[in-house]
């Protein structure tokens, strides 16, 4: 939800947190306020560290590393001994890790994130695809290929294979982008570590971020500037280049040698809660680009993925980290919502005109104005009574329709004895909430005003939070899942802002709520004309572009470099003001988030893990709605995301505008979480902030509807953007969903390989294409698994889009519609027709893709229908495909069967495995690419039937009227 301009309008006294650094301070760091000497502010003097003590290990070695020469204190107190460890986990995993030996330094505890171990396989110091070498004086380190040890490393921090220093500014503007030196630092408040990359390297991941450079990270060639990307999750709605929700330091790096035309693929993760900048630059004249961390604290703990495809980099992350979370087969549906539904029966009149107008809707969600007060667990009086959305859940439920309500971050303060509220009570009660370094009770401010925040390493918090999640549920809100908003956490004040303040006047002033007077959503849609077409905005030209000549640029966005806090829970440290500042977004840490002093029952700071917060209250709600449903699987949508948030949620792409470039930025949005090992993300479908309008919409529907999360969701007071509101988004939206519907066995079975698996549902063309440069930037197209390639229409006013076919020529791609061949050019773009309403959409050769012969309004009733088989075979016949086959809500392991389809010159033939029964029939089979001649007869388990046609300008084969057992092997032939 919005609530990123708070920030800057409200100011409250009683802030324990000191706000505004010195003027005569460089707006790039701060000194210091500890005792003893202050921080020299300088890398060059940094003395790196001596290897000794080698011990060789069963799996790896063990090793001392001393400070080299006088410490250089440059932002915070040298550490002089450490420890390395390396270990072959694995035979694609390398995993590097260097601590402080007093083991002082903030680590990730076991219990929050819980990565797999190692195997205990000696032969893997020999044998993994990854190699460790080092040298002692001055400590470096280099990760090859144990097949090509003289190829450049994927990993180096040798001083000889970076630039020589000092460099200037690299980017402009921006004094801290100035590289002194490269050394080794190992600060408690700040730690760096550089390693060069390939020349214009191919990285991708290091989110969460909305990049103007694309899906492939902008590294400082090509016309580029560099990326900084900084890891400290914030409550801000979309910006451009800067850190928004959540923090994942993982990349992939794709190399392609022009030589052999082949590439390999390798994945680097740093498994870090603390606060950093990761800086992807190219020196001026550099012969290398690099990749340079700045830490605020913890430990340089790194993990090495060997690939050497995508799908294999991606994989390895996921059996490191965990894998996704099963998503019920109702997830796939689509999903609408609003914050501004006046009432319950506002929220019902949504549903009942959805169904009017023959739009399928799956579930039905509500914002924060279902809460009494703005308070969670809730339900207001007047607006919500219980018993009536008792009744409205009960309707939706009978229509096999579901329901989803918010739950924000904050908890409400009671602020005087006769108000009543048992979730803060309960809470206090358990002694729950996050406190002051005092020990006395945090305040922030949210929506309802004061608030505490669960402190989520307190032993009673997961048996207070089912215990308000399933009070809630028996009060009337019968909720089928979770959505989780604000849990960056959000707080719209700096400092424990209530601690000594007139409590009862914390409300937030209405004039603040988007849509209320003073607040009102009044700017036009983009390119909207005025003018032309009057002052209401809400402009229908049914099938027809609407978006004016007049159109806003896009605005230039500069990384800026605000000041910020750092991290460190240990002793002689200042937790307010380190002297190294991340280029947080909000400028100061403590701001629009708890304060980085705040303190943990367990002793840890908010500075050490603030960027655990969205994590641990998806895991905490997960294991609750697991204990409210038991063996249902939890549906949970949250915003802030760490590494092995898939493993408890889905994600949404946050605060969103009603702008064509957004919808064009949601696409590299789910492909970065597909990296992340969060596969099932998607948009505030047709913008959440400002103004839509009907091309915009139309173009968006259809988009989302090929993306794995599918909900419209706006701003209160903007224009309404239902998608009835509009003839031709209701004729789009219909024609998308029907084909959604049709293709769930498809989505069901990419996400069932997701969490088994770890491989992603939605690819970057490259993924499944790696040797083909042409494909490498490729980020306004992707394939829904192997076998769907998408291309939507991203501009205004036109109706055609230009896109490219991969395979070099190698592949036949046909049209989904038509089932024709594309006369693609090879390695450029084609142009297609896509008049509005109609979204490109391709089928690979060698695919066999099972459906659903009808879509239906509802999934459980579309999961009913019979199946429908459709094969695109390759020049030489063959296809091959999976589905994965099973309830649709219990939680593995639970009784299912995998299909296995494949087709030959002559025949195609399903093959069942498993224990699940298939109550529906293959009701008909089309195959593409049979031939020019049609067939003299066709058989069905060698049974001749008649009921089939074939269409000799397009080389298929369309079997009807089978009605097959899918329990038993089913073979159908053609001669």
């Amino acid at each position: 939800m919005l609530a990123a301009f708070f920030a800057a309008i409200l100011a409250f006294e009683g802030s324990t947190l000191v706000q505004e650094p010195s003027s005569l301070v460089p707006r790039w760091f701060r000194r210091s306020v500890d005792e003893g000497a202050a921080p020299s502010l300088n890398v060059s003097s940094c003395p790196g560290y001596t290897l000794s003590s080698v011990d060789e290990t069963k799996n790896g070695l063990r090793a001392q590393l001393d400070l080299a020469g006088p410490a250089c204190n440059a932002f915070g107190h040298d550490i002089s001994n450490l420890t390395i460890e390396v270990t072959y986990e694995t035979k694609t995993r390398l995993h590097v890790n260097i601590f402080d030996s007093a083991n002082v330094q903030f680590t990730i505890p076991p219990d929050v994130v819980a990565l797999s171990g190692a195997e205990d396989d000696p032969s893997l110091k020999t044998n993994s695809d990854l190699q460790f070498n080092y040298e002692s004086h001055p400590f470096a380190f280099w990760i090859t290929r144990r097949s090509e040890p003289d190829a450049q490393p994927l990993f180096d921090t040798r001083l000889e294979s970076l630039p020589p220093t000092p460099i200037p500014p690299v980017l402009p503007g921006d004094n801290s982008t100035a590289l002194d030196s490269f050394p080794l630092i190992f600060e408690d408040q700040y730690l760096q570590l550089t390693s060069a990359l390939p020349l214009g390297a191919n990285i991708y991941g290091l989110g969460e971020i909305l990049a103007s450079s694309g899906f492939r990270r902008d590294v400082g060639t090509g016309g580029g500037v560099g990326s900084l990307q900084t890891m400290w999750a914030r409550d801000t709605p979309d910006p451009v280049d800067e850190n928004v929700y959540g923090s994942h330091p993982v990349y992939l790096e794709h190399r392609y040698n022009a030589t052999t035309r082949r590439s390999q693929s390798h994945g680097v993760f740093h498994f870090g809660a603390a606060g950093s900048d990761i800086l992807l630059l190219t020196p001026p004249s550099s012969p290398v680009s690099l990749v340079q961390y700045r830490l605020l604290g913890g430990t340089l703990d790194f993990y090495f993925f060997s690939g050497p495809s995508p799908q294999k980099v991606i994989e390895q992350y996921g059996a490191l980290v965990g894998l996704p979370t099963w998503q019920p087969a109702w997830g796939f549906g689509f999903q609408l919502c609003r914050w501004g539904y006046s009432d319950v029966n506002d929220t019902r009149e949504q549903v009942v005109k959805m169904r009017e107008a023959n739009i399928p809707l799956e579930v039905m969600w509500n914002d924060i104005d279902l809460y009494h007060a703005l308070r969670d667990f809730t339900t207001d009086p007047v607006s919500f009574p219980a018993d009536e959305v008792r009744a409205f859940i009960a309707e939706l439920t009978a229509n096999h329709q579901h329901y989803i309500p918010i739950v924000d971050a904050a908890i409400a303060k009671l602020v005087n004895d006769s108000d009543v509220y048992d979730p803060y009570t309960r809470g206090t009660d358990l002694d729950v909430f996050i406190k002051n370094p005092n020990g006395t009770e945090y305040l922030g401010q949210v929506w309802p005003g004061y608030t505490v925040f669960p402190d989520w390493f307190s032993n009673q918090t997961q048996a207070y939070w089912a215990e308000a999640l399933r009070n809630w549920s028996d009060l009337g809100v019968n909720y089928s899942g979770i959505w989780l908003d604000m849990n960056e956490a959000s707080s719209f004040c700096i400092g424990s802002c209530g601690t000594g303040a007139n409590l009862t006047a914390a409300t937030i002033p209405d004039q603040f709520f988007p849509g209320t007077p003073g607040n009102l959503v009044t700017d036009y849609p983009e390119g909207y004309n005025s003018t032309i077409w009057g002052p209401s905005g809400n402009l229908t030209i049914n099938g027809m572009s609407t978006f004016g000549n007049d159109s806003v640029q896009a605005e230039h966005v500069d990384i800026h470099t605000k000041r910020g806090l750092g991290e460190a829970a240990e002793s002689g440290v200042n937790l307010n003001g380190p002297p190294y500042g991340i280029h947080n977004g909000e400028g100061l840490l403590s701001a629009h988030t708890v304060a980085t002093n705040a303190t943990h029952a367990n002793g840890l700071v908010e500075l050490d893990v603030h960027n655990l917060w969205g994590l641990m209250e998806e895991k905490a709600t997960h294991l609750a709605l697991l204990d409210i449903h038991p063996g249902k699987r939890p549906f949970i949508m949250s915003r802030s995301t760490f590494p092995s948030s898939g493993k408890w949620t889905g994600h949404w792409l946050g605060d969103n505008i009603s702008k064509w470039r957004y919808m064009y930025l949601s696409i590299q949005g789910v492909l970065q979480f597909q990296l992340f090992q969060v596969p099932f993300v998607g948009a505030d479908t047709c913008g959440f902030q400002g103004n839509t309008d009907e091309e915009l919409c139309n173009r968006w529907m259809q988009l989302s509807a090929f993306l794995p999360f599918f909900r419209n969701h706006n701003v209160r007071s903007a224009l309404s953007q239902e998608p009835y509101r509009w003839d031709s988004v209701a004729t789009a939206s219909r024609t998308a969903i029907s084909i959604r519907y049709s293709l769930l066995p498809y989505w069901y079975t990419l996400f069932a390989n997701a969490s088994m698996h770890g491989t992603p549902p939605i690819r970057a063309l490259f993924f499944e294409f790696p040797d083909e440069p042409e494909l490498f930037a490729v980020d306004r197209q992707y394939l829904i698994g192997r076998d769907l390639l998408v291309t939507p229409v991203l501009t205004p006013n036109v109706s055609t889009v230009d896109g490219i076919f991969p395979g070099q020529g190698r592949v036949i791609w046909r049209d989904w519609y038509t089932h024709e061949v594309i006369d693609a050019a090879i390695s450029a773009n084609t142009t297609l027709d896509a008049p509005l309403g109609h979204i490109p959409l391709h089928i690979r050769d060698g695919s066999a893709i099972l459906m659903h012969a009808q879509s239906a309004y509802t999934i459980e009733e579309t999961r009913q229908s019979p199946y429908a088989l459709l094969v695109s075979q390759a020049a030489d016949g063959y296809a091959f495909g999976t589905v994965y086959i099973d309830d649709g809500e219990t939680v593995p392991p639970t009784p299912n069967t995998t299909l296995t389809i494949t087709a030959r010159t002559g025949a195609v033939s399903l093959h069942p495995s498993g224990t699940y029964h298939i109550s529906q029939q293959l009701s008909n089979v089309t195959v593409l690419g049979v031939g020019g001649r049609a067939p003299g007869e066709v058989s069905v388990n060698g049974r001749k039937v008649t009921g089939w046609n074939f269409d000799a300008a397009l080389k298929k084969l369309t079997v009807g009227d089978m009605d097959v057992d899918l329990n038993h092997p089913v073979v159908v032939s053609w001669k």
